[in-house]
C-alpha cells in the first residue's frame, strides 16, 4: 500500500513538472546552459553521419537578453606536436576545423511555429557571418532540448542535435 502511495505520488510530482514547464513560453524554456550530447547529420540520400564523433563536446547558451553562443568540439581534434596553436602543421588544422564549429550571436523565437532563429554574428566557418539559421524545436523538457536544423551547410541534409541541461 505504502509503495503504491509512494508511486502515485511521484507521477502527481512529474505530471505537475511537466505542466508547469509547459506553461512557460518557448523563450523561458529555452533559456541557461545547454551541453551538447550528439549531433546526426541525414543526408538527402538517408545516409547518417555523426560531424563531431560519438562523444562530442560543446555548449550551447541562451542569454535572456537575445544572445547565444554555441561550441561544438569533436571528442577527437589532433592536439598540436609543437605546442603552439600559432605553430601547427597543416594536417592539425584541417582535422581542427573539421572537428570543431564555434559561433555567437542573436536569436528570437517564434512560440507558434516552435522554431528558434539563430543570426551569426561571427562563427569559425566565415562563411555562416551575419546569416541566419531557423531549427525547429523537437523536443523540450527541463532536462533534455533536441532541435532540427533542416539546412546543414553545402546541400548535406538536415541535423538533428541533442543537448542536456547543465546542472
Amino acid at each position: 500500500m505504502k509503495l503504491t502511495v509512494a508511486a502515485s505520488a511521484l507521477a502527481l510530482v512529474t505530471l505537475c513538472s511537466e505542466a508547469s514547464a509547459q506553461s512557460k513560453g518557448l523563450k523561458d524554456r529555452l533559456l541557461g546552459t545547454w551541453h551538447f550530447v550528439i549531433a546526426e547529420v541525414t543526408a538527402p540520400d538517408g545516409q547518417k553521419s555523426f560531424p563531431f564523433g560519438p562523444k562530442p563536446r560543446g555548449i550551447l547558451i541562451f542569454a535572456p537578453e537575445g544572445d547565444f553562443a554555441q561550441i561544438h568540439i569533436a571528442g577527437e581534434v589532433p592536439k598540436i606536436a609543437s605546442g603552439n596553436r600559432l605553430a601547427a602543421t597543416p594536417e592539425e588544422y584541417a582535422g581542427i576545423m573539421r572537428g570543431t564549429i564555434a559561433q555567437f550571436g542573436t536569436y528570437t523565437v517564434d512560440e507558434e511555429k516552435q522554431t528558434f532563429t539563430m543570426r551569426f554574428t561571427a562563427s569559425t566557418f566565415p562563411n555562416w557571418e551575419g546569416t541566419l539559421q531557423t531549427r525547429s524545436v523537437d523536443k523540450l523538457t527541463d532536462d533534455e532540448f533536441i532541435n532540427t536544423n533542416p539546412q546543414v551547410g553545402a546541400g548535406r541534409g538536415s541535423a538533428y542535435n541533442l543537448y542536456r541541461r547543465a546542472r
